[in-house]
């Protein structure tokens, strides 16, 4: 879209009349227009005038893009209520769309840019690990490969067990929950990234078993043999729908490989993913909410 239209006649056909511009729409036009954009749309518009840049700042245009329960969000994001109650809603949106963090820092939320939908990240340290406390089997390895700067490593064990929950209120929806894995040490040498592979073993004898569980009764259930070292790999453990975001929601989640017939080792575990389901997750956008 341009930032002009061309000239409108006179009368008699003439040049020298008015010029109009999409400057001259009238700032409720352009906002009732913005209502049908995403966010980063609504961000590039505001960029042609001074009119457009005004619409898009309206109140009642960014509220349509929140979440029903924003204020709770926006509870969860930051203890500064003087600062909380003199945002716009703009810059709510903004606010959410960046990393927040709580639970101690071992858990984040955060809304995609587009549609303002809920993700959530759960790190390996908000997880109950089995062994966790014995060096013989885990340890926490620093790594800029997560969002948390950390991962649980392990190198040998017979019971592997991951479990977690998270009581949350989530918008409505239908959620997708992943937990991120890696088979091999992730590490850099000479500023390039290597994998060792020295314990990796015993994940093609048996699969994983994933599952989850929540507080309103539903259930998912999935098995998966890991693999392809030296990748990380989210596996989708299975889906939960949230009918109302004025009740929390508890969703447990479980990972298991108890065969002690045979160790397990080699792998990193870092997080839970809680995405909307159908997210494309693997698309990177360079699109940018300039807010």
């Amino acid at each position: 879209m341009g930032a002009g239209v061309s000239s409108i006649l006179g009368p008699d056909g003439e040049g020298g009349a008015h010029e109009t511009g999409l400057g001259d729409l009238p700032e409720s036009c352009v906002a009732e227009v913005m209502l049908h954009l995403d966010p980063p749309g609504i961000c590039r518009l505001a960029r042609l005038s001074r009119t457009f840049r005004g619409a898009a700042s309206g109140d009642f245009v960014w509220e349509t893009k929140l979440p029903r329960n924003y204020q709770y969000l926006l509870q969860q994001a930051s203890d500064d209520e003087a600062q909380k109650a003199s945002l716009t809603k703009k810059e709510i949106y903004a606010r959410l769309c960046r990393r927040n963090l709580f639970d101690g820092g071992t858990k984040e939320f955060w809304l995609e840019k587009y549609k303002g939908r809920l993700c959530m990240s759960i790190s390996s340290k908000a997880l109950l690990i089995t062994g966790i406390d014995d060096r013989r089997y885990w340890n926490y390895i620093p790594t800029e490969e997560s969002r948390f700067h950390s991962v649980a490593y392990l190198q040998q064990i017979w019971w592997f067990e991951v479990d977690g929950e998270i009581e949350f209120c989530f918008p409505p929806g239908t959620y997708s929950l992943y937990y991120r894995l890696h088979l091999g040490r992730p590490s850099r040498r000479l500023r390039r990234r290597i994998c060792s592979t020295e314990h990796i073993h015993g994940w093609d004898i048996k699969p994983v078993r994933f599952q989850l569980w929540t507080s309103d009764g539903q259930h998912a259930l999935s098995h998966c043999n890991l693999d392809d070292p030296g990748c990380w790999i989210r596996y989708h453990v299975g889906d939960f729908m949230v009918a109302s975001s004025d009740v929390p929601t508890k969703v447990k989640f479980s990972m298991k490989q108890i065969d002690c017939t045979h160790t397990k080792g080699g792998l990193c575990v870092d997080s839970v993913l809680i995405y909307p389901k159908g997210l494309r997750q693997e698309k990177k956008s360079t699109a940018s909410l300039n807010l």
